[in-house]
């Protein structure tokens, strides 16, 4: 019986396992897709080429004060090097650098440090430009513009609000909460309040299984409303390779611009796969920081094995479960009806975590979930309801033992980047 070493990336590292090659039904990634060849140039091409949109010089002119509301450093976007050329193509139209804020779309993540934002903006924006975090917990910094239609209550960042012109910048990828993140996703829940963002959250596990890669979906729509509510104006969306290159810039109007972008974005991460496997071993990479971001790997991962399967997770988790969800760990020993329960009781303090304890259980009464992390202490891991392995082999030996010498396993490297396609499975 012959085996085949697997690598898997862990953080800044790699782990490896050994697979019996009769079982393996493969190894998947995103596709590994060029980038383009200068992306200064590509940049400027996406400017001068908007998609439903007059060009930004155009849109920014005769404003007062500008927001960008860019994401965080728990994603891959380029902002160093996109923003640097809308500061002057603003600058162009005359607006002055003091005339803009750069707002960090940190939904409900902590805030990033001093030299984290130079890393993720780079020296010469922070030198240029004002850069905030939202504060999703301060009051003062929200502005409350009523509900929705279906009732979701609108709170967002005051000061993106009040701004003549504001522009999101991201990346479109596979997103188990509204389809794709990009898009509107950078004003909900960027830049929204904790309860509009528990909201939006609770809405997508009314369904039995994520809307991962499900471009239209009621989520989707929310968010769509809530940056219409806002007066967004435009986003600048890439779409980036496994390596975090860029492959494609769309820049225009926030709905019709991204519905663009999705369909570079699908091309790079949907993965065909045959079949449905046993056994699924996925990396969490790049989402490493934490599990409040590591979790997006058990998605693709449910969409990959059977229904009764084991889905193995390897991530480092540096910063534990959730640095800004304390609770986390305390409520994810409960089934997901007696979390949703839980909630309309009004027992639950973090609605937003309840949400994700949810979308976790739902997997979790589908499958088994098997966690080797360094991160994140054995008792902990018990907690969140996952059985706890010291390496990545010892948790396949387990899952082999589990489901037998012919059980079927697949392996999805970057798999909170990935779309799996599999017949029957959706």
């Amino acid at each position: 019986m012959s085996n085949i070493n697997v690598t898997l990336p862990y953080g800044r590292e790699e782990i490896a396992v050994a697979i019996p090659q009769q079982n393996l039904i493969g190894v998947y990634s995103p596709k590994d897709v060029a980038p383009v060849a200068n992306l200064t140039q590509e940049i400027i091409r996406c400017l001068e080429n908007p998609i439903d949109s007059k060009p930004l010089r155009q849109l920014v002119q005769g404003a007062k004060n500008v927001v960008i509301i860019a994401d965080d450093n728990t994603r891959l976007t380029p902002t160093d090097k996109i923003i640097p050329v809308l500061l002057d193509e603003m600058n162009a139209a005359g607006i002055k650098d003091e005339q803009i804020t750069i707002i960090i779309a940190l939904g409900t993540h902590r805030f990033m440090t001093e030299e984290e934002i130079e890393i993720k903006f780079g020296k010469a924006v922070v030198e240029r430009v004002t850069i905030k975090n939202h504060d999703f917990k301060n009051p003062e910094a929200l502005i409350s513009l009523g509900t929705t239609a279906n009732g979701t209550n609108i709170l967002v960042n005051k000061e993106a609000y009040e701004a003549d012109f504001k522009i999101g910048v991201g990346s479109i990828v596979p997103h188990h909460i509204p389809g794709f993140a990009g898009g509107a996703k950078i004003v909900q829940p960027g830049i929204s309040g904790e309860k509009t963002t528990a909201e939006t959250h609770l809405l997508s596990v009314r369904a039995p299984r994520s809307y991962l890669g499900i471009e239209d979906n009621p989520v989707r729509q929310e968010l769509n409303m809530i940056a219409d509510k806002i007066n967004m104006h435009t986003i600048f969306n890439t779409v980036l390779n496994r390596h975090g290159e860029v492959v494609g810039a769309f820049f225009g109007d926030t709905k019709t611009a991204f519905n663009a972008g999705v369909k570079l974005s699908r091309d790079v991460y949907a993965t065909e796969i045959p079949e449905a496997a046993d056994i699924v071993i996925s990396s969490s990479h790049p989402c490493d920081l934490e599990f409040w971001q590591a979790h997006k790997t058990l998605y693709p991962s449910d969409l990959a094995v059977k229904a009764g399967g084991t889905i193995i997770i390897a991530t480092p988790c540096y910063e534990g479960i959730a640095v800004t969800h304390g609770e986390m760990a305390d409520m994810t020993c409960h089934s997901s009806q007696q979390l949703r329960t839980m909630v309309d009781n009004g027992e639950v303090h973090d609605e937003v975590a309840a949400a994700l304890a949810i979308a976790w259980a739902q997997v979790k009464e589908r499958e088994a979930v098997y966690f080797v992390s360094g991160g994140i202490q054995n008792e902990d891991v018990s907690k969140l309801g996952f059985t706890p392995f010291a390496t990545v082999q010892q948790a396949f030996d387990a899952a082999m033992a589990r489901h037998g010498s012919a059980a079927r396993v697949t392996v999805l490297t970057h798999a909170p980047d990935m779309l799996p396609i599999v017949p029957g499975n959706r």
